[in-house]
């Protein structure tokens, strides 16, 4: 068997937190690596999820880790994008917990997720996103 330890890298963008409202992910550095796949991860939801109350996870992409701007449909695999990015709405309590995942082949340097909450979340529901970084143009595995 190969070991896929020492040829793939977990990185956050979105910490495990309750959350209630908006949220950017830190900027996840893509260097040394040919493959992405940006993974959502969505707990039991706090409130009665529905079209006016909702959470929405978009994809965005930087050269500079500083000025993000929206992913493109031709930038991503295994979704279809909505406005701004989107590729994921949890807007309805069958969908949760679950973990969703997308592809990215942009050609960006960074990419992050954003979390954006309509209507009233006053219970939070427990959200993370993590990028699996794979193909390194260098591995540690001889």
């Amino acid at each position: 068997m190969q070991d896929l330890n020492n040829n793939i890298k977990l990185v956050q963008s979105l910490a495990p937190a309750v959350r209630t409202a908006d949220a950017n992910g830190d900027g996840v550095d893509l260097k040394g690596f040919e493959a992405a796949a940006i993974c959502v991860d969505s707990g039991a939801e706090g409130v009665t999820l529905s079209s006016s109350v909702k959470i929405e996870f978009e994809l965005e992409h930087s050269d500079d880790n500083s000025t993000f701007t929206d992913v493109a449909q031709a930038d991503v695999i295994g979704a279809t994008l909505g406005s701004n990015g989107l590729f994921l709405t949890l807007d309805d309590n069958a969908e949760s917990p679950q973990i969703s995942e997308i592809g990215y082949v942009g050609g960006k340097r960074y990419v992050r997720v954003v979390a954006n909450f309509s209507g009233s979340h006053s219970t939070g529901t427990p959200i993370s996103a993590f990028v699996i970084l794979g193909k390194p143009r260098h591995s540690s595995d001889a």
